[in-house]
């Protein structure tokens, strides 16, 4: 079968710069890469197809000689199916190794970093209740929490106090082992040291070998006016210790508030349902509005009807991320007696009769 011109395969014009090839190349064999297509059958032959035209038109001398005399040229019988070369000439795995890179983070020999470098201390969470007034106007809490912490036994060695400490034989000391398969590279956590890259003879007992304990904290958290259920305020460097020298996680303290018995609130909008009399709505009156610190006075109009809404400003949520305040929003509901006696009765009644004429 006639063999597919080299630049057709890698999708490139014949004027093609050699920074157009190679990216064109990096591209098509992460495409075709035969460990990233496990269930294409085919797509071994590709890659093969693929490297064999990278590696005439990423060679200067091989690409010139390639466009004058096409795949029948001299020196051209070494690629490909002439020579069973396919994957020759890859200059020290120079450019595979780097497709490789970009993909699985460096998994080529020489590309990845030390397992048993400084890792970060994990993040903590805490859960968080308060009252819906302290939401509001802000607080100051304690709490304890729990954490895991380098061993004061044998200073997060793992090891019994007087123990043998040695390099890990598995992975000579780096905490990673690497497994090959073809052209493939992968990177794994020592199993035998876990990624420490030592062993010990002797575990420590208060920690029983992993150089972590538990221990129990306190912390002082300031809550800002204005923060909302649902939000998160993060105390930086109080999560748990990092390894090797690694910076600690940060603890995170996830806020809850408890309901309140008569205001609702959206946002920075505090919302309450208000029960008026009949007259006070019909005749107008002063009313005293209660407010999360203390009852305000407000008027009200004459012929109010039940559902009204008043806004006063000024008297709901801080706002959390900048300056002001929201508002209160009452509604009034007009309430009508359910019992009245026999004068109430008739005076109503007297009222009705004026309103027909």
């Amino acid at each position: 079968m006639a063999k597919r011109d080299y630049y057709e395969i890698l999708g490139v014009p014949r004027d093609a710069s050699e920074e157009d090839i190679k990216k064109a190349y990096r591209k098509k064999a992460k495409e075709s890469h035969p460990d990233l297509n496990p269930n294409d059958h085919k797509a071994e032959e590709r890659f093969k197809e693929i490297n064999e035209a990278n590696e005439v038109l990423s060679d200067a001398k091989k690409r010139a000689q390639y466009d004058r005399f096409g795949h029948d040229g001299p020196n051209m019988q070494g690629f490909g199916g002439g020579g069973g070369g396919g994957f020759q000439g890859f200059d020290g795995f120079g450019d595979i190794g780097d497709i490789f890179s970009s993909i699985f983070g460096g998994s080529m020999g020489g590309r990845s970093t030390r397992g048993n470098g400084p890792v970060p201390g994990n993040d903590l969470r805490y859960d968080m209740t308060i009252t819906f007034e302290e939401a509001v106007f802000g607080t100051q809490k304690s709490f304890d929490f729990y954490r895991n912490e380098s061993c004061g036994t044998c200073k997060g060695s793992g090891a019994k106090p007087g123990a043998t400490v040695k390099t890990c034989p598995t992975c000579n000391g780096t905490g990673q082992v690497r497994t090959s398969s073809g052209f493939m590279m992968t990177v794994h956590t020592c199993p035998n040291c876990h990624g420490e890259g030592k062993i010990v003879s002797e575990k420590c007992a208060d920690c029983q070998g992993t150089g972590r304990v538990r221990r129990k904290r306190t912390a002082t958290l300031r809550i800002p006016a204005g923060i909302d259920s649902g939000q998160s305020i993060k105390l930086e460097g109080n999560g748990e210790p990092g390894l090797r020298g690694g910076p600690n996680g940060d603890l995170y303290v996830r806020i809850s508030i408890k309901p309140h018995p008569q205001f609702r609130r959206e946002g920075t909008t505090l919302k309450l349902d208000l029960n008026i009399s009949m007259t006070d709505a019909a005749l107008g009156a002063d009313i005293h509005v209660p407010t999360l610190r203390e009852s305000v006075k407000y008027r009200i109009p004459e012929g109010t009807q039940s559902g009204t809404v008043f806004r006063l400003k000024g008297y709901g949520v801080p706002n959390l991320h900048g300056s002001g305040k929201g508002d209160l929003m009452v509604r009034v509901q007009v309430q009508i007696p359910k019992k009245l006696n026999n004068r109430q009765k008739d005076l109503l009644r007297q009222f009705n009769e004026t309103l027909k004429k």
